[in-house]
Order: C-alpha cells, then structure tokens, then sequence
C-alpha cells in the first residue's frame, strides 16, 4: 500500500518534469525565415525583379541610383539562453541579403552577410552634424520662457 503511494508520487513527478520540458526552443524572429535557402534559388543575370519579389518577398529597405537598384533583406532570430544566463534573450541568427539589380531589373549581384560578418565590419566613428535641427537664439529664449510660464500651473 505505501509502496503503491510511492510509486504514484514518483510517477507524478516524472510527468511533471516532462511537462515542464521543451523538444523545440522558443525563438523571436523577424525578418523574412529561411533567407539563406530563398537566396539560394536567385540565380544572378538571370533573376528579375519579379521574380525576387515572388521568392523572397518585398525588400526591408531600397536604394535607388541611376545605373543599379540595391535591395536589403533582413533575417534575425532571438532564442532564450542557458541556465547561466537566467534565460536572458540571446541573437541566433542575424542575416542580411544585399541584392544588386541593374536598370533593367536583372540581379547582377547577391550577397549575403551572416552575425560573424556584420561582426567583423567596422564602421565610421564620425557623426553628423544636422545644423537645421538645431535651435536659434531666438527659438531657445522663447521656449524658456514658455516653460517657466507654465512650470507654475
């Protein structure tokens, strides 16, 4: 009788570890899924335009100049990470295709830069000044006095 307890006890835990396990992990992902394998099928000079949209779908982002139209597609997939890391969100997967059409529409070009690639890139340091953005004397002094104008109310 305790013997049978025990085993219904057990049992009960076992199914509740089951339960509690995964066979699949969770994943985010955003972008266009399987970018690599739909590239994989673009054949350059001999791809068009319509053809890439019908495959991969509408571009992420368009550059447009007079002799050649570039396409960027995007492929980013976050899964949950190990115990030592108390499940904080960790980048699997970070493709980014770069198509290169002509002006006729025919892909003369595909690349594709995988997480370890775009890790790889250096970028300029420099910044931007953006002088129409920035405020004039006249344009400071009054929103001062507009905020303490109204910080009384």
């Amino acid at each position: 009788m305790i013997f049978n307890h025990k085993l219904k006890f057990l049992f009960l835990i076992f199914f509740t570890f089951l339960i509690s396990c995964q066979l699949k992990k969770s994943t985010n992902s955003h972008g266009i899924l399987f970018l690599e394998n739909r590239l994989n099928t673009l054949k350059v000079n001999t791809t068009n335009t319509n053809d890439t949209i019908k495959i991969i779908g509408l571009p992420h982002a368009k550059s447009i100049d007079n002799n050649k139209d570039t396409w960027i597609y995007i492929e980013r997939i976050m899964g949950k990470g190990k115990y030592h890391q108390l499940g904080k969100p960790v980048l699997l997967k970070n493709n980014v295709a770069v198509l290169e059409f002509d002006k006729y529409g025919i892909l003369k070009n595909k690349k594709l830069y995988s997480k370890e690639d775009i890790n790889k890139m250096k970028f300029s340091e420099k910044k931007t000044e953006n002088v129409m953005t920035q405020k004039s004397f006249v344009d400071k002094f009054l929103s001062s006095v507009k905020s303490k104008m109204y910080s009384n109310k």
